[in-house]
C-alpha cells in the first residue's frame, strides 16, 4: 500500500536530518476574549507518532483545528510541508496531504460504507463534473478505480463485508474505523486523529492500536489527541501537553508523564 502522493515535497524542512511535515510556530487561536491555543510552537516530523494531550479545555482540538485549517490562527502561523497554510481553505489544506478523523464522527450516514469512503478518493481524482456529465471514457475508468481503492481501505479496517451498508446503520466502533478509511482513501501523509480511542470498548482499542501501527509501518504519519492515557503512551514516539492553551511540556511518554508540571496539570495541583 502507497500513501502520500500529494505535496509536502520540496518545501518540506527538516530537523536533525528529519522531515518537518507540520510546524506550528507561536500559534494563537482566541474566541472573543478567552485565548483557547496560546503561543504554541509544535513540529511533527515524518515516521514519529506524535501525541498531543492535556486536561479538558486544554485547547489540543482547538490546535488540530488551526492545523486541518478549520480556524485560522490570530497570531502565529502553521506550516505544512514548510508552507504557510494562513488563508487556505479546509480542503486546500487537504490537498497538501493531511487527512483527519473527528471527535464526533462525522459520516455521510445515508450513503453506504463504500461510497463514504469513496468521497475521500475524491481528493486526488482527475476527472470533473464535464467528463462524467459527458460520460467520457476517462470519467468511468477513474470510477472504477476509486471504487478499488475505497474497498481496499474497506478490507485494511475490516469493514469489507458492510461494503453495501448504510454508513449509519453500523455500530459505533465501526463507525470510527469507517472514518480512518474514509481519510485513508485521499493517499495522505499526515492522519490527525482527534480522540480515536473515544467511547471504544478495550478489545476495540486493542484493534485500533493494532491498524494504526500497520498504517505506520506503511508510512503514514499519525498526530492524535485522545484522553486514554495507556493508549496515548503505548502509540506515541513524542507527546506535547497542553494546559490553558499553553505548551507545558514535550518529550517522550516516558518523560512526560513523569514531569512535575504535567501532573499538577492533571491534579489541578501546584508544580513543585
Amino acid at each position: 500500500m502507497e500513501y502520500g502522493v500529494l505535496g509536502l515535497h520540496s518545501k518540506s524542512t527538516a530537523v536533525q536530518g528529519m522531515e518537518v511535515l507540520i510546524e506550528t510556530k507561536g500559534v494563537c487561536r482566541a474566541f472573543g476574549g478567552l485565548m483557547a491555543v496560546n503561543g504554541v510552537d509544535m513540529r511533527v516530523v515524518r515516521g514519529r507518532t506524535k501525541a498531543l494531550i492535556g486536561p479538558n479545555g486544554a485547547g489540543k482540538s482547538t490546535l488540530l483545528n488551526l492545523i486541518a485549517g478549520v480556524y485560522q490562527a490570530t497570531a502565529g502561523d502553521v506550516f505544512v510541508g514548510g508552507k504557510s497554510i494562513a488563508g487556505l481553505q479546509t480542503h486546500e489544506v487537504a490537498a497538501l496531504g493531511l487527512a483527519r478523523t473527528f471527535q464526533n464522527v462525522q459520516l455521510f450516514e445515508n450513503m453506504t460504507v463504500i461510497e463514504n469512503v469513496m468521497v475521500g478518493c475524491h481528493v486526488w481524482t482527475k476527472q470533473g463534473i464535464a467528463s462524467g456529465a459527458l460520460r467520457w471514457i476517462g470519467h468511468w475508468r477513474e470510477e472504477r478505480l476509486i471504487s478499488k481503492e475505497a474497498m481496499r481501505h474497506l478490507e485494511l479496517v475490516g469493514l469489507a463485508d458492510d461494503a453495501a451498508l448504510p454508513a449509519g446503520s453500523l455500530p459505533f466502533g465501526k463507525q470510527r474505523l469507517l472514518e480512518i478509511a474514509r481519510a485513508l482513501a485521499s493517499r495522505p501523509k499526515v492522519l490527525l486523529l482527534d480522540e480515536p480511542a473515544s467511547g471504544l470498548s478495550t478489545r476495540e482499542t486493542e484493534g485500533l492500536m493494532t491498524l494504526l501501527r500497520r498504517i505506520i509501518s506503511e508510512g503514514v504519519t499519525v498526530l492524535l489527541v485522545d484522553h486514554d492515557m495507556q493508549f496515548v503512551m503505548e502509540m506515541s514516539d513524542e507527546v506535547t501537553v497542553l494546559d490553558q492553551g499553553r505548551k507545558i511540556a514535550e518529550g517522550a511518554p516516558e518523560e512526560v508523564q513523569n514531569d512535575p508540571r504535567v501532573i499538577a496539570a492533571y491534579l489541578g495541583a501546584e508544580a513543585k
